[in-house]
């Protein structure tokens, strides 16, 4: 089987802004967007795009209370058999004539790949979800994760 993955735009990161530009083709795809305050980004980890990644199925894990490997299904790394990463940004702009999509931040790379945007619900929120012990402790609400310590939380050992 095989599939046919076309971007529709690209991440632009410059001076400490965020934004995302869409190809002229699909700027009609943003109308009525809008009204949504939060967008879901599919984009393609490109840096990570490579056969060695790509056969990887365990990653070294990067925050200090996990296990120091998991599998990749068990983690966010961009390095697995299909590098789509997805990120919950807020659209703190939209320019619906020159389709671009400014944002506080994403944690894409500057041309990285767009390959599609969706509408955030909250019906997609899960009231008693459950995460393993060593993420536990992190915030539960995206506005609550610029106050906790990400400093003390990440190992940038070998990385």
């Amino acid at each position: 089987m095989e599939f046919r993955i076309k971007p529709i735009g690209f991440i632009k990161v410059q001076d400490g802004q965020y934004s995302l530009h869409l190809h002229e083709e699909y700027v009609t795809g943003l109308k009525h967007i809008e009204g949504f305050s939060h967008l879901q980004i599919i984009w393609w980890a490109h840096l990570s795009d490579d056969p060695e990644a790509r056969s990887r199925n365990l990653a070294k894990n990067l925050f200090k209370n996990a296990p120091d490997e998991v599998g990749v299904f068990a983690s966010r790394t961009p390095e697995r058999p299909n590098p789509l990463m997805l990120s919950t940004i807020k659209a703190e702009g939209i320019d619906l004539k020159k389709g671009i999509i400014t944002m506080p931040f994403i944690d894409a790379e500057n041309g990285t790949p767009v390959l599609d945007i969706k509408p955030y619900f909250p019906v997609e929120r899960i009231r008693n979800s459950k995460t393993p012990q060593w993420y536990d402790h992190w915030p539960k609400w995206a506005e609550d994760a610029h106050r906790f310590d990400w400093k003390n939380e990440i190992s940038f050992d070998g990385l």
